[in-house]
């Protein structure tokens, strides 16, 4: 149920509806928008009946909700989130294209800061690396760890570049979000509820990657699990899907980019690089992705993809990330 309040409520009428709502045992979640103050009533078992608010000062309508997902959908907040970082430098889920851009894991100190450097001139506004992996193979390279997370730090402070970097369960997520600007929960831990609950609690943007194998009332139900916990600052990140193909890692799911800019408020971002696996798709990707209507792309970009040491061979190279770039600004697309 959303309680919709009249656009000249008080604060006090406002006040006195949430504590109804409490009072039956119930969450109250207020939405102030740029046109009324909405209300949204979580945690009921049942049906609320719409009537014991109508009659109230200050309320305008009661809307029920008719999705699981109560605080991710467009029913229940009809303005799009945008999400800043900094002073408002960069503002995911406006107008402008944002580019996180970087190798899949922080190898080195020299390594990471000589693709920051590059990614930056090129016009990507956001460092992205792995600390911490979680990989298929349990002999493949992991991450340098913590000290991947201060290297990453150490980017920041000489590119001015924020920082995206995973977080693989609950009790790494407390490091990451101290050296991090955005905590990635990876699409092996989408449904890691403990992790989701966690990275809810953060006082850090959360971009939330949907599984390989997820429906999307599943991975809207993450985003769920993240929001519940007070974190309003998710964003969803299309990667691909798992389906009978060969001829590329994953298959991108381009319906889904329209379909979640239609049912949540929340921002949308698309990683080609790990739905196509391999680079000679990913600049096409992502254009096709900004086509249909994304806020940002997350890409890897590696000075040696040869030798990474994870996903060298879906990592662009620096200059055919320049050239991906300048075409979609060539496309009339802000970036």
């Amino acid at each position: 149920m959303l309680i919709v309040m009249s656009k000249g409520a008080t604060a006090e009428e406002i006040e006195v509806v949430i504590k109804r709502i409490e009072a039956h045992g119930w969450q109250a979640k207020p939405i102030p928008g740029g046109e009324r103050t909405a209300i949204g009533i979580l945690r009921n078992h049942g049906p609320v009946d719409g009537a014991m608010f109508l009659g109230m000062p200050g309320v305008r309508d009661a809307i029920p909700v008719s999705k699981p997902y109560k605080l991710v959908s467009r029913e229940m907040k009809r303005e799009n989130t945008t999400i800043s970082l900094g002073n408002g430098d960069v503002i995911i889920g406006g107008d402008k294209i944002v580019v996180a851009a970087g190798p899949c894991a922080v190898e080195s100190e020299k390594q990471a800061i000589s693709i920051a450097e590059s990614v930056k001139k090129s016009g990507a506004a956001i460092f992205r690396a792995g600390a911490f992996k979680p990989r298929t193979s349990p002999y493949a390279f992991q991450g340098l760890g913590k000290k991947g997370l201060q290297i990453l730090s150490k980017v920041r402070e000489e590119t001015g570049l924020f920082i995206v970097s995973e977080a693989t369960d609950h009790e790494v997520c407390d490091v990451v979000e101290k050296y991090a600007d955005i905590i990635q929960i990876g699409t092996r831990n989408m449904q890691n509820y403990r992790l989701l609950k966690r990275a809810g609690q953060a006082k850090k943007p959360v971009l939330l990657k949907r599984g390989m194998s997820a429906t999307m009332d599943e991975f809207f139900m993450a985003a769920e699990y993240i929001m519940s916990e007070g974190n309003d600052q998710v964003i969803m990140c299309e990667r691909g899907i798992r389906t009978f193909t060969k001829h590329s890692r994953n298959t991108l799911d381009i319906n889904a980019i329209p379909f979640m800019l239609k049912t949540t408020h929340l921002p949308v971002m698309v990683d080609p690089s790990h739905a196509a696996g391999r680079r000679d798709q990913v600049t096409a990707l992502a254009r096709a992705s900004v086509a249909a209507g994304c806020h940002g792309l997350l890409v890897e970009v590696h000075n040696a993809p040869d030798q990474a040491m994870s996903d060298g061979p879906q990592s662009l190279l620096p200059e055919e990330f320049d050239d991906l770039i300048k075409g979609l600004k060539a496309m009339n697309f802000q970036v």
